[in-house]
């Protein structure tokens, strides 16, 4: 009973989660030389997706703190951030490269994260909610200790491919316009297939 629940959780995260792996990577690419880069992306996982779990239980518990015609409008996070990206990206543009910040502390914030990954996921909640209303309490833990567990993973997951030689070269090279295209994606695929502003 317990490893079937324990499956069937890490089967639903993966599900639900495999485009952050990519997201990561991006992440941890552009964190790559900066000091604390690697653990403010881990920070802003683990943020965004603990609002994510926290908003999904609370739907679950009966609360339906987000109404589902909100959702879409997450979409508007990384669409943002992925502007505010392409905009740094363009205003730098002449800048020396792989020259981090004199103080070594570039790459995204915990903050831009934080807000990429609760608006990547978003409409996993609508998935999370039902799944775990029909778990009960202790079902609620269990996917709440996997599902954290999970967050873990996928980190080391997207740093592994950022740190992979091929990888890490392509992300250096296109990593700052990439993030932001792939942010951009990501922000109008979430307003589009959830009918914001009639979309």
């Amino acid at each position: 009973m317990m490893l079937g629940l324990v499956g069937q959780a890490a089967g639903m995260f993966a599900v639900t989660n495999i485009d952050d792996v990519l997201v990561l990577a991006l992440f941890f690419g552009r964190a790559a030389g900066h000091r604390g880069g690697a653990t403010r992306v881990v920070i802003g996982q683990y943020l965004g997706f603990a609002a994510i779990l926290a908003v999904s239980i609370v739907g679950a518990l009966g609360a339906g703190l987000l109404p589902d015609a909100v959702i879409p409008y997450l979409g508007l996070l990384p669409l943002l951030f992925g502007m505010r990206a392409a905009w740094q990206a363009w205003r730098h543009r002449d800048d020396p490269e792989d020259e981090p910040a004199s103080d070594g502390t570039g790459g995204p914030s915990i903050l831009t994260v934080a807000a990429v990954t609760l608006a990547n996921g978003g409409d996993n909640m609508g998935v999370y909610v039902p799944v775990l209303t029909a778990t009960g309490n202790g079902g609620l833990v269990v996917y709440g200790v996997v599902f954290l567990v999970l967050v873990a993973v996928w980190c080391a997951l997207g740093r592994f491919f950022a740190t992979r030689p091929l990888v890490a070269r392509a992300l250096s090279r296109w990593g700052h316009i990439l993030l932001p295209v792939v942010l951009i994606g990501i922000g109008l695929v979430i307003l589009v297939e959830g009918g914001a502003f009639g979309l």
